[in-house]
């Protein structure tokens, strides 16, 4: 009987000494990580996706928009057009959520310095819903004006300056939608022309292979007459539409695509683009991404 007795008392004691521990166990909370990267390249055809490369990687980019298409089989569809744009720059991740660029473009010679940086990333449990970062550039007109066929650089009233929110959430493995708001402003432009441009534009990625997508941007100047310097709108700039097929791999991006704006710079487009998709205003072009890790 005592016997049974200690075996229950034991057993009794162990229950206990479990529950207590389980009552004073703090619970572990789960870390909400942020979602793997839904792009492979810091571009979106002519804007700028809400990805940073990871640190010390080196991006590559060589873009190329060739002439207009209306001109039909005498030019190839403008692919042999002379009126090509093209760009080569690059970019570098020194820390975390930071890029830093430089490019420079044939039209106009534009020299532009880039800096990005994401503010938050979306994690995977929504704590936070969005990836939100901010993108921005210092451009140079380097046209020679002088005729001595050299490139210039020096004055003020050859820079511009572009400034860029971009909000973007993937909503599953297969899509991904962007939303940006942007500013430019030139030291100097035409007498008809604003110093000032608020743009707002949308994209998306529609993934439907491991390697390839559907991307899709649409960029609105927007006509605000509170920050207009004339009374009326002269030569408004036109929206810029874009499709692309992406195909990319693990260090490669690659995208050809129709564009309505032949302009690299976004400050460029935003101001200038008097190419109207709607009645054909179109070109092919195409964007390579090599990505090295140090």
């Amino acid at each position: 009987m005592k016997k049974i007795l200690f075996s229950i008392f034991l057993t009794a004691a162990f229950s206990i000494s479990m529950l207590a521990q389980d009552t004073i166990t703090p619970e572990v909370k789960v870390k909400d990580k942020p979602i793997r990267p839904p792009f492979q390249s810091g571009w979106m055809i002519d804007n700028q996706t809400a990805y940073v490369s990871s640190p010390k990687t080196l991006e590559l980019d060589i873009q190329h928009k060739f002439g207009k298409m209306d001109n039909g089989f005498s030019d190839l569809f403008g692919i042999y057009a002379p009126a090509a744009n093209i760009r080569i720059g690059f970019s570098y991740t020194p820390i975390k959520n930071l890029q830093v660029g430089y490019g420079i473009a044939k039209q106009n010679m534009y020299s532009d310095f880039s800096a990005k940086y994401v503010i938050f990333e979306q994690t995977r449990n929504n704590t936070f819903p969005v990836t939100l970062a901010a993108f921005g550039n210092i451009a140079i007109n380097g046209n020679d004006t002088t005729g001595t066929g050299m490139l210039n650089f020096y004055g003020a009233k050859r820079l511009s300056f572009y400034g860029q929110l971009i909000a973007s959430r993937k909503f599953a493995d297969w899509c991904v939608i962007q939303i940006n708001g942007s500013m430019s402003h030139f030291n100097a432009v035409d007498s008809l022309y604003d110093h000032d441009k608020i743009s707002v534009g949308i994209s998306g990625k529609f993934q439907f292979s491991p390697q390839s997508s559907i991307l899709v941007s649409y960029d609105q100047p927007l006509k605000i007459q509170s920050i207009a310097e004339h009374l009326e709108f002269h030569n408004p700039s036109k929206p810029n539409l874009t499709v692309a097929w992406e195909i990319s791999t693990s260090t490669h991006t690659f995208q050809i695509y129709i564009a309505s704006a032949d302009g690299f710079l976004p400050q460029q487009n935003a101001m200038y683009n008097q190419n109207d998709f709607t009645t054909g205003d179109l070109m092919f072009g195409f964007t390579i991404t090599r990505l090295w890790s140090f």
